[in-house]
């Protein structure tokens, strides 16, 4: 996919905070258009950025932005798309909730499977295009954080399901998987008065950070990688 024939577009939901916003911001610096996709307001400007409101969690308004958005035939889908939107309801277990965990499911996975089902086959016509899911170190398990851990491993399931599939055809599609950044949510998402832990380097992962490895899953230079999982994880998976 070449960058250096015109503007291209990515579209980021939950570009309004935390990781999706330093994505939005990292992929304007780059020269790309951004769509930001979030239920709150814009919270930067730029030339090449608009703002959609929406909230992805609502299946008929989600259904509508879509049709709408891509257009007859998919001829409006976005050069690359990033899944960024993302809660933490966190609980032991006798303290889990059933709303908080069918609240992530619908943010984490049925949102992402929507937008997948219009996007990538438009990306599979066309022959080209880029899909990063924001999924998150501990995807794999860890105490106090079952319902969360789940969806994000739907993440990291889906990215390699949907890269199976569009291998041949030009689109590759991946997962990030961050340890604790230095997010909203880091804090507003804890329970049971845990508190949140630096990874071995001493310090939080910064978006920015996460943000560079996703602009790299966008850029030529990835163009043969494809159902990877990409950990950032500052030493957390060293068990040090």
């Amino acid at each position: 996919m070449s960058m250096s024939t015109s503007i291209h577009t990515a579209w980021v939901t939950g570009s309004s905070s935390g990781i999706g916003l330093a994505v939005a911001h990292t992929l304007l610096a780059q020269g790309w258009a951004v769509w930001g996709v979030d239920r709150e307001a814009a919270t930067l400007q730029h030339p090449q950025y608009q703002h959609h409101s929406l909230d992805l969690t609502d299946t008929a308004a989600l259904a509508r932005w879509l049709e709408q958005s891509v257009g007859p035939e998919g001829a409006r889908a976005p050069d690359a798309w990033v899944h960024a939107a993302g809660q933490g309801r966190y609980a032991r277990l006798g303290h889990l909730d059933a709303q908080d965990g069918e609240m992530m499911w619908r943010l984490h996975v049925l949102a992402a499977e929507r937008i997948a089902n219009t996007v990538l086959p438009a990306m599979q016509r066309r022959g080209s295009g880029r899909v990063v899911l924001l999924a998150s170190r501990v995807w794999a398990g860890k105490a106090g954080r079952s319902q969360y851990a789940a969806s994000k491993a739907a993440l990291v399931s889906m990215a390699r399901s949907w890269a199976a599939e569009c291998v041949r055809d030009g689109v590759c599609v991946n997962s990030v998987s961050p340890a604790a950044t230095d997010t909203p949510m880091l804090s507003g998402g804890l329970r049971q008065g845990e508190q949140p832990e630096p990874p071995p380097i001493g310090r939080f992962i910064q978006p920015e950070e996460v943000a560079a490895t996703v602009a790299f899953l966008l850029s030529p230079a990835a163009r043969p990688i494809t159902g990877q999982d990409w950990v950032i994880c500052g030493g957390s998976s060293l068990g040090v």
